[in-house]
């Protein structure tokens, strides 16, 4: 234990001097940081939401309104699967979770069978119940395994709506099954960009059905449209049935058609194939763009429209327009959304708590410093510098890894400190003891170092285990406190063992001692 090889002095050294090129930006004003050579990093520690100020939203997946647009969706195919096919029915609908409707003709039972497999694939369950009579449905694995595809990919559209330039460095992940955590330093969040589900459909008009006049047929819905200048909205009778979907649009921007405010959009091959097909099949009816369960548009179609591109126009102003297209861009949300809780915290208080943490952290440092110092003399204050190079390797290696500091953070961090000496004192005490019982110096030094390990290391160790399950199990604020005790703990490890033995060879080895100075 008093003998440090070379490698290891130069070990400790490289480790000082890259933490503290890491650390070192965090002193600097941000506007000198540009002026650093290149070799030196620039990045700053990465401060969390309840520090730098900014929005918090808990979000909930609507997985029943899911299934039920779900359950929807599958009866339109179903009526359009058995019209295609010239096969009878009646009672077509949503019926207890199940999609139910009656064959007239009860020998025709096989017919419809096959229609509906081949229509609808394996995945739906198709039971017949006798006398004409169906279910359909989908099973318990398809739904689980849909449902969770369902909140992955809401998480993805979320990061493409808050941040589309990639530079905002949101908090965006999932919360248990159904929920989702989000969180924006530094800037207010539009609960319209997160709650709009912004789900696309091109859908033909029944001009013929005169909605709170004439019955709806099946495979229809009744839907308003879009308020005009003067806020007047009107009721369509709309086909259930989706000619074209949203999630075939590749691109949508703001544009102006005669001065007036309008989304461009681009499909993708398929999309504009199936546009094609639908405005050459239909000429001369009017087609609805519905946006959720709104037509904010439905133009006649005068021809057929095979570019793979058109234009939304709807009475919008520039920043609806604006809003339309980053939501079509970033893709529909696969299921609606709602906000469980929300807040906006203002920079104001986050600069409070960074004002509160360092002086909790300055008090600490000099309690810690004057307390070693007292106790334990020279050796004190090499536990002391060790303690202050634990602090810039601790900011450091927040800094290389972008780890996010918040107000819990904080209070990791002035914990670390507490434990930081708490190897040393372990070590110096066993010297006392040792030298207590007549052994010299180089002995006690030995000894000291050597006994107090296997302490230091299960201390350290099952700390080290702690924070690592708050980190996996925990959220928001709990893994803040989780990483910054975590590198605290490597860090102090490092400091009080390697270091600080190192400061205590250096001074054992300049001449021969007769005391230790603790």
């Amino acid at each position: 234990m008093v003998q440090l090889p070379r490698w290891q002095r130069i070990l400790i050294l490289a480790i000082l001097i890259i933490g503290g090129l890491y650390a070192l930006p965090n002193f600097l004003p941000k506007s000198t940081l540009q002026d650093l050579p290149d070799w030196v990093p620039a990045e700053q520690v990465n401060l969390g939401l309840d520090l730098r100020g900014g929005s918090y939203m808990l979000l909930e997946v609507d997985l029943q309104s899911l299934d039920e647009d779900q359950l929807k969706d599958l009866a339109a195919k179903v009526n359009f699967a058995l019209r295609e096919a010239k096969l009878g029915f009646s009672n077509l609908g949503v019926r207890d979770g199940l999609v139910a409707f009656t064959l007239r003709d009860t020998g025709k039972v096989a017919d419809a069978t096959s229609v509906l497999k081949e229509a609808l694939g394996n995945d739906v369950t198709i039971t017949d119940l006798g006398g004409g009579g169906f279910t359909l449905g989908y099973g318990e694995k398809f739904l689980a395994d849909y449902h969770d595809r369902v909140v992955n990919r809401a998480v993805e559209v979320l990061h493409l709506r808050i941040d589309p330039s990639g530079t905002k460095e949101p908090t965006i992940q999932r919360q248990g099954e159904v929920r989702i955590l989000v969180q924006l330093p530094g800037e207010a969040i539009d609960p319209q960009v997160i709650k709009q589900t912004a789900k696309m459909t091109f859908r033909m008009v029944l001009e013929k059905v005169r909605p709170g006049v004439d019955p709806i047929p099946a495979g229809a819905s009744i839907l308003e449209t879009k308020p005009d200048e003067k806020g007047q909205s009107q009721k369509l009778a709309v086909e259930d049935r989706v000619m074209v979907s949203g999630e075939d649009l590749t691109d949508a921007q703001l544009a102006f058609d005669q001065g007036a405010p309008v989304v461009s959009f681009r499909f993708n091959a398929s999309g504009g194939k199936a546009f094609c097909d639908a405005t050459r099949e239909n000429v001369g009816r009017f087609f609805a763009i519905v946006l959720d369960k709104t037509v904010i548009s439905y133009p006649r179609i005068k021809d057929a429209i095979c570019g793979g591109a058109g234009i939304i126009t709807g009475s919008f102003t520039q920043q609806e327009a604006s809003n339309l297209a980053l939501l079509l861009r970033s893709g529909a949300l696969p299921a609606p959304l709602t906000i469980i809780e929300e807040r906006t915290v203002g920079p104001g208080l986050g600069a409070d708590s960074v004002e509160a943490g360092e002086a909790a952290a300055i008090a600490g440092v000099v309690l810690v410093v004057v307390f070693m110092g007292a106790m334990y003399g020279l050796f004190g204050v090499f536990a002391n510098v060790a303690l202050l190079a634990n602090l810039g390797l601790l900011l450091g290696a927040l800094t290389a890894m972008q780890a996010t500091l918040t107000l819990p953070g904080i209070a990791g961090i002035a914990l670390t400190m507490g434990m930081a000496v708490d190897a040393n004192v372990l070590i110096f005490e066993r010297m006392r003891e040792e030298a207590r019982n007549g052994r010299n110096p180089t002995l006690a030094i030995d000894s000291g170092y050597r006994r107090a390990m296997t302490t230091i290391l299960d201390s350290n160790l099952t700390t080290l285990i702690a924070a690592l399950l708050l980190y996996q199990f925990g959220t928001g604020p709990v893994k803040g406190f989780a990483v910054t005790l975590s590198i605290g703990i490597i860090t102090s490890m490092f400091t009080a063992i390697m270091l600080t033995r190192w400061m205590v060879v250096a001074w054992l080895r300049r001449k021969k001692r007769a005391a230790l100075p603790i």
